[in-house]
């Protein structure tokens, strides 16, 4: 009776002790969700005449403020890259010197002489395709900061203009001096997106976040993963009238950018004229690449490889990223609708 008894105590302080457990499981469990879980913070506003976005992984806990602040900081930034970058301000550093006369050396900010320097690298990669010195050209055909026309230039206009464009013609001495030995006029909109992005995540490298996405009018770079361990997405547009999606791509650790041909152009006796312009001929491009996505280490670079390769067409750009190992996706023309280009790895972000 003894022995039995001991038993039934035994097996009722064992339950106890485990319906104990239980409750205080219970109690941690939810308590640990609400208060230890990361959340998605996300700012947005204006600049270089389009807008920005940028999202962050934060501690639950994180203040209400910081966010506030975030932007704050953000917004001076970005202003800073425009009044040095600019070709829409008028008292730029960009602008002084396009307004200055040939044979003009000047010292630039830093920031303006990396990119610069960034820009004159791929140019001579790209064999010219890619060229800041094009301005004039582009706003010949009207896609520049002055007015939009339509009706396109004739040939004397456009071989007067491409006396002044050739990134040979612009020289970096090192100590952010440049010089000028043409009437150059240099235009970053093709880079200078990508490089704000990039110093936009490294403000927040520096603030202590390891998972974000910084996006500039569809230029963006992402750093490690969302919460409950979900990759950024991203959706690339078809080339339409519409917005369609054409592909959705996994773009975790990766600066992504795209150009393409069939959003700014204008119309003149049936002919459709791009904002590309192919340096060697003075003139928008005529080839059937439509839309070019690019990925990159940096988005500095990846901004200014997609304007290069559609410049480039097709073919050009696909050995190219073989053989640079950049990974690319193209999107091209054809009489039975678009068809689809791109390199292994590439291929192995999409998603289904």
């Amino acid at each position: 009776m003894v022995k039995s008894l001991s038993g039934v105590l035994l097996r009722t302080s064992i339950r106890l002790a485990v319906n104990l457990l239980a409750v205080f499981v219970l109690i941690i469990l939810p308590f640990n969700a609400v208060f230890a879980a990361d959340k998605l913070v996300a700012i947005e506003g204006r600049t270089m005449g389009t807008t920005y976005h940028i999202k962050w992984v934060a501690n639950a806990d994180e203040a209400n403020d910081t966010a506030l602040r975030i932007k704050g900081d953000a917004d001076l930034l970005l202003a800073d890259i425009n009044q040095a970058m600019s070709t829409y301000i008028s008292d730029s550093e960009l602008s002084l010197f396009n307004q200055s006369s040939s044979g003009t050396k000047a010292q630039v900010s830093k920031p303006l002489y990396d990119i610069l320097a960034k820009a004159q690298q791929i140019s001579k990669n790209s064999a010219g395709a890619y060229d800041i010195t094009v301005g004039p050209l582009i706003n010949l055909w009207g896609f520049g900061p002055e007015k939009r026309i339509t009706k396109a230039p004739d040939a004397a206009q456009i071989s007067a203009i491409r006396a002044k464009v050739g990134y040979q013609h612009l020289a970096l001495l090192g100590n952010n001096t440049i010089v000028k030995h043409a009437n150059l006029y240099l235009d970053l909109s093709s880079i200078a997106k990508g490089y704000a992005v990039d110093q936009l995540a490294k403000m927040l490298d520096s603030a202590g976040y390891s998972a974000y996405l910084v996006e500039i009018g569809g230029e963006l770079l992402t750093r490690g993963i969302k919460p409950n361990q979900q990759p950024w997405r991203i959706a690339i547009e078809s080339p339409t009238s519409g917005r369609n999606i054409q592909r959705i791509v996994r773009v975790d650790d990766v600066a992504v950018a795209t150009s393409g041909d069939y959003r700014n152009y204008f119309e003149d006796k049936g002919i459709r004229y791009s904002h590309i312009i192919d340096t060697k001929t003075g003139r928008p491009i005529t080839h059937n690449l439509a839309s070019v996505t690019v990925l990159a280490d940096n988005c500095a670079q990846a901004d200014a490889l997609a304007t290069a390769f559609l410049a480039m067409g097709v073919e050009r750009s696909y050995e190219y990223a073989n053989a640079h190992g950049i990974d690319a996706f193209f999107i091209s023309k054809s009489s039975d609708g678009f068809i689809e280009k791109m390199t292994p790895g590439f291929a192995s972000r999409i998603e289904n």
